[in-house]
């Protein structure tokens, strides 16, 4: 666990966080690694706070600040979040910035076959899934103020500049798939279709807290990478996670018996997407697997180096999850041609 400062953290909540008083005890959540994530007890109630991570880090990345801007936004609509409730600037007073939020009382679901699910308990939660991931895609940034929320032109020649320079600042070995898979998406990248909407960044099931019982979303977590961009972003990285081999760590569905689970193939899950957005289909889906896979590799490469330089919240995992770096190319250039 990393160490924080209680005492400090108490005396800045006392000035910023209505109602609050100390002392305060915390734990970490193994969650939320990228961004170190703390569950704060006290007398006055119960809180999370979500920080930077200590040492040197990539320029844009772990960006709290966002985070807690994004998801004061979204407050009151059809994609539940926390509350937000203070956010500090100051490095004096932890070391680097953090925000203080309500804790929410719920459920992580981290495997997508949810094991211990019931067979219609399984069907309810991913359609759940489904409806929060096209309720963000519908809403107008420039109604919540996020109309600045990322920059204007094409999502992926944008995405693909940004996170192949993040690649290449953290790289510590060469990775031939990796290269290859790079080179493909320059050549095929898409033209802009105009299509520009509010996107997680991250959505996957264990980003989801649920109720303690029934299928019901109670927060989307972990917004550190949201942006304006292209929605079709957010559906493929589901997919992507999907074809992943099942298990705690892996946490995808590759080789599972999806029907005999309750759980929709990729293509239904597409086309409920689809209805919810009132659109006739998704187009280049390839491209954009493809794609979501080099954008996890390169952020896999980045935890690793963090493990490699010692600034980890927790080296030994985060050596395991680096070592998927060519994994994750690897499926990256098999999907290419995998969704029509």
């Amino acid at each position: 666990m990393q160490a924080v400062d209680l005492a400090r953290v108490a005396e800045w909540m006392q000035d910023h966080v209505p109602g609050f008083y100390g002392p305060l005890q915390a734990e970490q959540f193994e969650q939320g690694q990228s961004n170190p994530t703390f569950r704060l007890d006290s007398p006055s109630g119960r809180y999370v706070l979500r920080r930077k991570p200590p040492g040197k880090l990539l320029k844009s990345a772990h960006a709290v600040d966002r985070e807690f801007r994004v998801q004061s936004a979204l407050a009151g609509t059809g994609v539940p979040v926390p509350r937000m409730l203070a956010f500090c600037q100051d490095d004096a007073v932890l070391g680097s910035a953090f925000y203080i939020m309500e804790h929410v009382a719920g459920r992580t679901l981290v495997e997508p076959d949810l094991p211990g699910e019931a067979l219609s308990g399984r069907a309810a939660i991913i359609d759940e899934m489904n409806r929060v991931l096209a309720a963000l895609h519908s809403l107008d940034p420039a109604r919540l103020g996020l109309s600045d929320y990322g920059a204007p032109g094409n999502y992926y020649e944008r995405q693909l500049a940004r996170w192949t320079g993040q690649y290449r600042a953290s790289e510590t070995e060469r990775q031939p798939d990796m290269e290859a898979l790079i080179t493909w998406l320059e050549r095929a990248l898409p033209a802009d279709d105009g299509q520009r909407t509010l996107v997680h960044g991250d959505f996957r099931l264990d980003n989801l807290l649920f109720a303690p019982e029934g299928a019901e979303c109670r927060a989307v977590l972990d917004w550190e990478l949201s942006t304006l961009g292209h929605p079709h972003a957010d559906l493929a990285g589901v997919l992507m996670q999907w074809q992943l081999p099942p298990g705690p760590e892996t946490r995808g569905l590759a080789g599972v018996d999806r029907a005999a689970l309750g759980l929709p193939s990729d293509q239904a899950f597409v086309t409920s997407y689809c209805a919810r957005r009132g659109i006739d289909g998704i187009g280049n889906l390839g491209f954009c697997v493809a794609f979501a896979f080099f954008r996890m590799a390169a952020i896999l490469q980045g935890v690793r180096k963090r493990a490699l330089d010692g600034t980890a919240a927790n080296p030994e995992k985060d050596l395991k999850l680096g070592a998927y770096v060519p994994t994750f190319a690897a499926m990256g250039l098999e999907a290419r041609h995998g969704y029509g």
